[in-house]
């Protein structure tokens, strides 16, 4: 089944007596999407093309940003402005002729999830937000797919594996949502995700190859700054089934409610019906007075006090660095009652 080619350039690995030649093979067969293709899912996908991983899907809508360089190796300077998932395929194809890649320029959502997760053996999640974390999750058990987590966060990053043979899920380990910071706002040091993301590369070799000890039930926690790490164990939830199916429920519900616009869609409805939208900044005071595209400032903090206020006959649209205090405003709308038109959030 391996070209000669293919024995020549893996043969280091091959000597390994845990994978051989058919841990080789099985690498090869293997189709692993990997949701996210910045910090964390850049070195994971070098590694694992590297590897003779024979098919890497790529999911990610984003587009690389010059804040992006000092972490996300996989791209240049001459990459910016570049959608990830595209511009990741082109380089893989480089390193790796070997390898299969499909690309997917799109964000994850409960419309999709489905279709894209059915079609690979399991996910390697290295998303950076909260909401993407539990549709993954929950689609995963639905399907039946393991998957790899990763998280990074200023010095600090957790690694684990979830729903694998039966064994403890997301959300055994993080029922609700948390209100913690990602690295746009609190920050990240640079080697972070490579650290982290080989780890999640090894532990995906360790699933393909069925070998080794899988974080499955366990959690890795490695800080960079101390040199320390630690591994906390935790097990699968009774009532995990009854979550997922519901949590499924309310973000479709939610999904109905809240959506984001792109900057087209944007302009569009600022020259259509100029007078029709609402534009709101929910950074800080100091953010918006650096920087700012129009409309009114109201910090996030300050958005459960200010509901009662907002017009119900206009579109309000959220705005903020990353999109995820935009996103947190306009759920507190939706959880609110708040009867006005569509709320929409959106980072620029």
């Amino acid at each position: 089944m391996l070209e000669p080619q293919e024995r020549k350039r893996y043969s280091r690995q091959i000597l390994l007596p845990e994978l051989g030649i058919r841990g080789q093979e099985m690498l090869k067969l293997a189709k692993v999407l990997v949701i996210g293709a910045g910090g964390l899912g850049c070195p994971v996908l070098q590694y694992l093309a590297a590897a003779g991983v024979g098919t890497l899907g790529i999911v990610d809508d984003d587009v690389v940003d010059m804040t992006n360089l000092h972490r996300q190796i996989l791209y240049s300077a001459a990459d910016v402005g570049k959608n990830k998932a595209l511009t990741a395929a082109e380089k893989i194809s480089v390193l790796n002729p070997f390898v299969t890649t499909a690309t997917y320029p799109v964000r994850l959502s409960d419309s999709n999830a489905e279709e894209i997760i059915n079609g690979y053996d399991f996910v390697i999640d290295g998303s950076d937000n909260f909401p993407t974390r539990y549709l993954i999750n929950d689609f995963c058990v639905k399907l039946g797919k393991s998957f790899v987590f990763g998280s990074i966060l200023r010095f600090e990053g957790q690694v684990s594996v979830f729903n694998y043979k039966n064994g403890p899920t997301y959300r055994c380990l993080f029922p609700d949502i948390s209100d913690e910071d990602n690295c746009a706002e609190a920050g990240v040091i640079g080697i972070l995700p490579g650290l982290i993301g080989s780890y999640m590369a090894n532990e995906a070799i360790k699933l393909i190859c069925d070998i080794g000890e899988p974080l499955s039930g366990k959690l890795l926690v490695i800080n960079s700054l101390t040199n320390s790490s630690s591994i906390f164990q935790f097990s699968r939830s009774a009532s995990f089934d009854a979550v997922s199916k519901q949590s499924i429920k309310n973000e479709e519900k939610e999904q109905s409610l809240l959506r984001e616009i792109s900057w087209e869609e944007f302009e569009m409805l600022q020259s259509q019906h100029p007078d029709q939208v609402e534009l709101i900044d929910v950074r800080e005071y100091y953010e918006f007075e650096a920087d700012n595209f129009g409309g009114v400032n109201i910090p996030l903090s300050d958005i459960p006090e200010n509901i009662s206020s907002l017009p119900a006959s206009k579109t309000i649209i959220f705005y903020c660095q990353s999109g995820i205090r935009s996103k947190k405003a306009a759920k507190l709308l939706i959880d609110s009652g708040f009867e006005g038109q569509n709320f929409w959030a959106k980072s620029w």
